[in-house]
């Protein structure tokens, strides 16, 4: 017998809920036929000390009271019900599983056949496995949610004023110096003053964490040494994930995530979590029965009209049923959870297609979009869709609906393949540079819908973009097979590390080449950490499985890198420093509200403006841009006009060197900002080059300038020069 007290509890708030004198259990299941709370002393102990029956159940939710109970108790659950795969139930009173609404997970999982709620021997899932396996599986954590957050709120930072920098918590400081040893590669260590200074002086408004729910590492990385680095193999969606907490896994992980979103916050720096919720880490019919499937798998998961099977629109063996009230009640939930309790701004949502599917269809009306829509808490956060998944139909970018921005997957494909020199760019590109108003302008959407990206954690480093041809991923143990085979990268001559100087000088102008298409392009950036020194995974382009040097940060770089970093960061600081470049609303090539003046216009290197023909010629590979800030279409928030300087931007991503001629009329001159051809750009003091001069712009190279006029006052003689520059018609795409 137990030597609790035990009450009748309550259903509602899912979860373990601490009130100060006791804590409150309730599980959903609509299936199940009982449920077992477990109570256990440590997270590897083999059985549980008390096995308590709840025998209560309120609107499908299971529900127990016991006030003897406080915070760092560690449970578990065992569900009661059929084993009958071939109708959609697998339920296993032999298997503990982990509470969905878990807080938090103390351990990870020790592979065995136990962990598998069938017979492994058997050869398929038909036969139930009676072996108890809570000696291998991660425990549930009751918390105490207090903490001093102070004066400590959202930041809401504007969508168009953000650049988001897309990082793993573990390896952007496993190997930092200046962090303390002890708390490298955590939560701590990346909300800690080395972190954070050099965050801030990378000028980045946001950073994007790679999932931090708690994850499982798959049975078949473990066999063969390897672990699931990303983290997108999700077990718990409240649950911090635990092997990033430098100070303990019995709830101080909770502590340590809130005080490293507090820190942040204080150095205006908001947190994104990379989200997700389109399926668990149960895999298929042959997966571990570690939470959901013995909670009730035919509730929580999209099964085939043969119940026995998963469907799959993630390439991951399952998809979490969202069409499901309690499966989606779940999801809503944990995303309050993390904006309300841990004080996060947005999320990202991995495969955001299949949290869209109706039935079979994409649905962008679907029911998970017009909850978020009318949640007075998640409508006012940031909400970025990865908007395809593998199913038919996935790939929906731009389909989105308003409230949502996108990682743009046609910018990132466009502007590798334009620098690259695929002939046909062209056109596109500059579609993609002005914001991508073909995909967002006529659904009400603004330019910061797209978020803009040439790399993300997935695929090649922006180093290894211009080194490699070829995806070299060996080391993942696939045989090569894994990640994509259509890169559209170049190797610039030679297949990876050379001593060429010519093929190293091409390959890190390329690399200034596409930072500055980033930097410059109207919509939001999103660096991937890493690439602003020039970091490489030695052609591998699917690192998911690599806890190692490969992925981890390095902090020990060469001039090269210092070099490119402090590009970076000059880029980005113009970026904050001039309007022009982030404008939250789209170009419209056309004279702005009774003006001369027209807001942009597009170039050919004659200095005339492009025509038809020329955006429809497949060869056109070199063009220039004016975005002029006096014509800024745009007020602040006291309903003051912005305005800002003018600036031409030259990109010439053919073979050849070619002449450009600088447009403009007689008393029009132009101040050379910057030219990727020199290796520190920036560092470089330019002159001034008068209208109708011709410039040598070198192979696949890019020039920024600034329109001005002398010794006259800048405003008023920006805006005369301005009038004669426009003087022409307008034909750029999108306008």
């Amino acid at each position: 017998m137990h030597q609790f007290k035990v009450w009748l509890g309550k259903p509602y708030p899912l979860g373990a809920t601490w009130d100060g004198g006791g804590v409150n259990f309730a599980i959903f299941s609509e299936n199940a036929t009982g449920v077992d709370l477990c109570l256990f002393d440590s997270a590897d102990s083999p059985i549980e000390r008390i096995r308590i029956r709840m025998s209560e159940q309120t609107d499908q939710v299971w529900h127990v009271y016991l006030p003897d109970l406080s915070p760092g108790q560690l449970y578990g659950y065992r569900v009661y019900g059929p084993y009958k795969p071939e109708e959609g139930h697998r339920f296993n009173a032999s298997k503990l599983v982990i509470d969905p609404y878990a807080k938090a997970i103390a351990g990870k999982i020790n592979w065995a056949e136990e962990m598998f709620g069938y017979e492994m021997e058997a050869g398929d899932d038909l036969t139930r496995d009676y072996r108890d396996d809570a000696w291998g599986v991660p425990k549930s954590v009751v918390i105490d949610p207090a903490f001093d957050w102070g004066n400590d709120k959202l930041l809401c930072t504007p969508l168009h004023k953000s650049v988001i920098y897309e990082v793993h918590v573990k390896g952007f400081t496993r190997t930092h110096p200046d962090v303390p040893e002890e708390l490298r590669g955590s939560y701590a260590g990346l909300g800690c003053a080395a972190s954070i200074e050099y965050l801030r002086n990378l000028g980045v408004t946001a950073v994007e964490l790679l999932p931090v729910h708690q994850h499982v590492n798959d049975k078949r990385l473990v066999d063969s040494g390897l672990a699931n680095y990303w983290g997108y193999n999700t077990i718990g969606f409240f649950a911090p994930e635990c092997t990033y907490a430098s100070s303990g896994v019995m709830g101080e992980q909770v502590r340590e995530f809130k005080a490293m979103v507090k820190n942040l916050h204080r150095a205006g720096i908001e947190v994104i979590l990379d989200v997700v919720y389109n399926h668990t880490a149960e895999g298929n019919h042959l997966g571990p029965t570690l939470c959901f499937k013995g909670i009730d798998n035919a509730a929580y998961y999209r099964l085939m009209e043969d119940q026995r099977f998963y469907r799959d629109y993630t390439g991951t063996g399952n998809t979490l049923n969202v069409m499901h009230p309690h499966v989606l009640q779940l999801i809503m939930d944990s995303l309050r959870y993390w904006v309300l309790d841990m004080h996060v701004d947005g999320f990202r949502f991995d495969l955001a297609s299949t949290l869209a599917r109706e039935l079979h269809d994409v649905d962008k009306l679907g029911g998970f979009f017009d909850i978020i829509h009318q949640d007075p808490v998640l409508s006012q956060v940031k909400l970025i869709a990865e908007p395809w998944d593998v199913g038919e139909g996935g790939y929906q970018v731009g389909n989105f609906q308003v409230l949502w921005t996108e990682w743009n997957g046609r910018y990132r494909d466009t502007v590798r393949s334009y620098w690259k020199g695929d002939e046909g760019t062209t056109g596109e590109f500059a579609y993609r540079f002005s914001g991508s108003p073909d995909l967002y302008q006529t659904t009400g959407k603004r330019p910061y819908a797209s978020i803009n990206f040439v790399i993300a954690h997935d695929g090649f480093t922006l180093a290894d973009l211009v080194s490699y041809n070829d995806k070299h991923n060996a080391a993942n143990g696939e045989d090569n097979r894994d990640g994509d085979s259509h890169n559209r990268s170049w190797n610039c001559g030679v297949e990876g590390p050379t001593d060429d100087p010519k093929i190293n000088q091409l390959r890190r102008r390329q690399q200034r080449n596409l930072l500055a298409t980033l930097f410059l392009s109207q919509g939001v950036p999103m660096l991937c950490a890493g690439d602003e020194y020039g970091r490489t995974q030695k052609g591998n382009n699917n690192a998911y499985c690599q806890d190692n040097a490969l992925s981890w940060l390095s902090w020990d770089r060469d001039e090269n890198a210092a070099e490119l970093l402090d590009y970076t960061k000059s880029l980005i600081q113009l970026r904050h420093d001039h309007p022009i470049f982030r404008r939250p609303k789209f170009f419209q090539g056309r004279r702005i509200r009774g003006s001369e003046v027209k807001d942009i216009m597009w170039f050919n290197p004659g200095g005339m403006e492009m025509t038809d023909e020329e955006w429809d010629t497949s060869y056109v590979r070199c063009l220039g841009v004016l975005l002029s800030g006096d014509t800024m279409d745009v007020q602040n928030a006291h309903g003051e006009t912005i305005r800002d300087d003018s600036y031409l931007v030259l990109c010439n991503a053919h073979h050849d060197t070619l002449p450009f001629l600088l447009p403009g009329e007689d008393d029009v001159a132009w101040e050379r900002i910057f030219s990727t051809e020199d290796e520190q750009p920036f560092k470089q003091k330019h002159g001034i080059v008068k209208a109708g001069r011709k410039i040598r712009m070198i192979d696949r190279s890019m020039q920024l300038f600034r329109l001005c006029t002398g010794s006259e006052s800048h405003a008023r003689v920006e805006s005369k020069a301005g009038k004669k520059l426009y003087e022409k018609k307008a034909a750029a795409p999108g306008s």
